[in-house]
C-alpha cells in the first residue's frame, strides 16, 4: 500500500481544512517546494497535491506553487482542484504532473473523462468526495444525489488509473477514516481505490492495511500534527 503525503493549496500556503471548509483552514507551511522535498526525502514515492482555490474557481488558481513542487521533487506528484477542461488536463500533465484527478467534471461531464483516459493512458484520477453517503462537487460545497458507487461505476472499464474517496465527514478532524465504506468500494469496482479523509494515527493505517485491495492511502494533517510520522508509515504500509 503507498502512502501519499498531501499538500492542499490555499493562496499558495500548504493548509489543511476542517470538514472541507475554506474558513476552516490551518497554514502548515508557507513554502510548499520545501514541504514536498521533506516528504521525499522522508521517502513518499507520490505526493498528493489539491489546489483548494482551483477547486472552489472551476480553473487553475496555485499554479505557481504546483510549479514550486514539481522543480523541487523527482517523485511522481498527482493533482487535482479546478481540471474541468481538456486543455487543463494537458497542460498539467505537459508541467510535469504525473497524474491529474477529476472531480467534479467527473459527475458532470464523464465523457471529459473517458476521453482522458484515452489519449492519457494510466495518468487521469477520478476523485469522488462523499458527504452523507452522497457524491459532493464544487469543491465540496455542493452535494448531488448520486451515491459514491454509482459514480464509481461510471467508469469501469474506461481506463481509470485511481479512483481516490474522501469522506468529507471525517476530513481534516482526525477521527479515524471510513474503512467500512472505503472497504465496500474497494470490493464493488476494479478500479484501485485510495483511502482519504480522517486518518489520524498509524493503528488507522493498520486498519485500512488489512484490506489489500486498497491501493493507498493519503494523510495531511495527521502528518503535519506529528501524529503520523512518514517515514514509519511508509515502513508499516511496506512490511
Amino acid at each position: 500500500m503507498i502512502l501519499f503525503p498531501a499538500i492542499d493549496l490555499k493562496d499558495g500556503a500548504c493548509v489543511r481544512l476542517k470538514l472541507g471548509l475554506m474558513e476552516e483552514s490551518t497554514v502548515f507551511n508557507t513554502n510548499p517546494g520545501a514541504q514536498a522535498r521533506d516528504f521525499a526525502a522522508a521517502g513518499a514515492e507520490w505526493i498528493h497535491v489539491v489546489d483548494l482555490n482551483g477547486a472552489f474557481a472551476g480553473k487553475p488558481v496555485n499554479g505557481a506553487a504546483v510549479d514550486g513542487i514539481l522543480k523541487s521533487v523527482t517523485v511522481p506528484v498527482q493533482l487535482g482542484g479546478g481540471i474541468r477542461e481538456m486543455a487543463t488536463i494537458e497542460d498539467w500533465l505537459a508541467r510535469g504532473v504525473r497524474r491529474v484527478i477529476l472531480g467534479t467534471v467527473a459527475l458532470k461531464n464523464p465523457d471529459l473523462v473517458r476521453e482522458a483516459c484515452r489519449r492519457f493512458p494510466g495518468r487521469v484520477a477520478v476523485g469522488i468526495d462523499a458527504k452523507g453517503g452522497k457524491v459532493a462537487v464544487e469543491g465540496w460545497a455542493e452535494t448531488s444525489d448520486l451515491t459514491v458507487l454509482e459514480l464509481a461505476a461510471k467508469f469501469e472499464d474506461c481506463g481509470v488509473a485511481a479512483l481516490i474517496y474522501t469522506d468529507i465527514d471525517r476530513d481534516g478532524v482526525l477521527a479515524g477514516p471510513n474503512v467500512a465504506a472505503t472497504a465496500a468500494l474497494a470490493d464493488a469496482i476494479s478500479i484501485p481505490v485510495i483511502a482519504s479523509g480522517g486518518v489520524s494515527s498509524l493503528d488507522d493505517l493498520r486498519a485500512l492495511k488489512a484490506y489489500p485491495k486498497l491501493e493507498g492511502v493519503i494523510s495531511g494533517r495527521a502528518i503535519y500534527d506529528g501524529r503520523i510520522d512518514v517515514a514509519q508509515a511508509i515502513a508499516l504500509l511496506k512490511a
